[in-house]
């Protein structure tokens, strides 16, 4: 379970109600995963569904690769604001969040841009070789994150996008204890130090790491 807030419970509040809702439909997916599934804290919520799909418009994205879809919001978020053509791929190896979240993208209008591959993320995108994508969001497991980096540079284009989510994990990384805060830590610090990267690291929520591919 994630730690009691990072940043002041009445300031994530007030974040929270100034920030422009979810279509109800989203908010439907959000009741459902409390009441029908475990963990529901995994979910991405308002706040990070609604940058998603704004980062996805302002760099006007088309193709994008998510790791990790677990109930499908941050799905539903991005898939909000691609053009009809675009597409999101979504690694997922629990069968029944994707049975739930497909049930949820065959009543949106842009369910049709979202297609769920099944096994473990690392062998999926080894199959993807032949794509190239605008953007990463990743939000699976935490030790492999500095895998899903490197396997997925080569598939990115330059200007793309990775969007690395729990990148704080609960505090975690400032007191690595474990495989998987070590291996945020680490895929942090390469973020920061590497010359074909730039990012912007925000304190919103569990962190977001925001990385641009320059070259």
């Amino acid at each position: 379970m994630m730690k009691d807030f990072l940043v002041n419970p009445a300031i994530d509040q007030y974040c929270f109600d100034q920030t422009t809702p979810e279509p109800p439909l989203l908010q439907e997916l959000i009741d459902a995963t409390n009441e029908q599934m475990g963990y529901p804290v995994k979910l991405s919520g308002r706040i990070i569904g609604r940058l998603l799909k704004l980062i996805t418009q302002l760099s006007q994205t088309k193709t994008v690769l998510e790791i990790g879809m677990f109930t499908g919001y941050s799905a539903l978020s991005i898939a909000e604001a691609l053009p009809e053509d675009g597409k999101v791929i979504c690694c997922e190896t629990n069968p029944r969040a994707i049975e739930f979240a497909q049930s949820f993208f065959d009543r949106s209008p842009h369910g049709h841009k979202i297609e769920v591959r099944f096994g473990k993320a690392l062998d999926t995108i080894n199959t993807l070789r032949d794509l190239q994508f605008d953007m990463v969001f990743v939000d699976a497991d935490k030790k492999n994150y500095f895998n899903y980096l490197k396997a997925t540079f080569p598939l990115v284009r330059s200007g793309g996008l990775f969007v690395i989510d729990n990148a704080l994990w609960q505090g975690n990384v400032l007191n690595p204890n474990d495989e998987r805060d070590q291996a945020i830590v680490e895929l942090n610090q390469h973020i920061a130090t590497n010359p074909q990267l730039e990012n912007v690291f925000l304190s919103v929520r569990d962190g977001v790491n925001l990385v641009r591919k320059n070259s």
